[in-house]
């Protein structure tokens, strides 16, 4: 397909870009920084967009046949000022409803709609577990990420939705893991917080995949929740990372200093939920890393 695609700079759309085109996906890739987006595949169309507003750029979800929505300023790297929680509901919210009226008007338009959600949707919780069909929470992150799904209904009349709400993604070169795997590294690492906190997580490879399969299997469709099967709480993915990187994990990373490090976003892996992903399973999605030791093993191999 030609595929018009938001986010693909970041820490998911960095290996997104060459797992679509290995998977023979033609891409426009929209962003306000073209120079890494070229940095990223020299067959691409580098669009220079603020998606965050409407613009020329909205003429060219017009001309392609799928839409990969993955835009969001980080969670995990700055305080939440008000200031800071209106760009990442602007740069999620805005950049969503924007493409929807896009595909809206477009004739014939995209015939299917990836947009990126997180589990954050419901909330935080160290005994419930979550399914697609549970609540959602009542904090900040649960009402950004019920608004940022509400944008994307205005497309389920024009063309097929699949909303991915995404666990926490494992990479070696970015997001919550990148940041503590230098903690580790020096010999300090270990639970984090109370360790009881639930982890629901995702290899980026795997994340990768699945967005590609949700584009091309008509059966995706609605919400998914993009988790691995296997969640663990923070005490056993401390443990699992210090085996993983021959370091010893028994200190406690203290919640100050995770704040240090994440600012509010610490709150992504202070507080947690037990997430399942029923859409998958009954799917029968074959994870490339279904358990933790064996994606930090590779995501450990792939920093050194």
């Amino acid at each position: 397909m030609r595929l018009f695609t938001t986010g693909c700079t970041g820490f998911v759309g960095r290996a997104l870009v060459p797992a679509l085109e290995a998977a023979g996906h033609e891409l426009i890739l929209a962003t306000r920084h073209p120079d890494r987006a070229r940095r990223l595949s020299s067959t691409a169309q580098v669009v220079v967009a603020d998606t965050r507003q409407p613009g020329p750029w909205q003429d060219h979800v017009a001309t392609a046949e799928g839409v990969i929505n993955l835009a969001g300023e980080p969670i995990a790297e700055k305080r939440w000022t008000d200031e800071h929680k209106t760009l990442l509901q602007q740069s999620r919210v805005a950049t969503t409803r924007n493409l929807v009226e896009s595909i809206a008007a477009a004739d014939p338009g995209p015939q299917v709609l990836v947009s990126g959600s997180a589990v954050g949707y419901y909330g935080t919780s160290e005994t419930g577990t979550c399914s697609e069909v549970s609540a959602c929470g009542n904090d900040f992150l649960a009402h950004l990420c019920q608004e940022w799904e509400t944008a994307t209904r205005p497309a389920q009349g024009c063309c097929r939705v699949v909303v991915l709400r995404i666990g926490i993604v494992l990479g070696p070169d970015g997001g919550a893991l990148g940041k503590m795997l230098p903690v580790f590294r020096l010999g300090v690492g270990g639970p984090v917080g109370s360790g009881r906190q639930w982890m629901s997580w995702i290899h980026r490879t795997d994340l990768c995949r699945l967005t590609v399969a949700a584009l091309a299997d008509p059966a995706f469709r609605g919400t998914c929740n993009a988790v691995a099967p296997n969640p663990v709480t923070m005490g056993e993915m401390a443990t699992a990372l210090g085996q993983a990187m021959g370091r010893p994990s028994l200190l406690p990373v203290p919640a100050p200093l995770l704040q240090a490090l994440l600012g509010d976003g610490a709150m992504v892996v202070l507080k947690g939920q037990k997430v399942r992903s029923d859409f998958l399973k009954e799917r029968g999605f074959d994870f490339a890393y279904p358990r933790l030791p064996e994606a930090l093993e590779d995501v450990v191999h792939a920093s050194s």
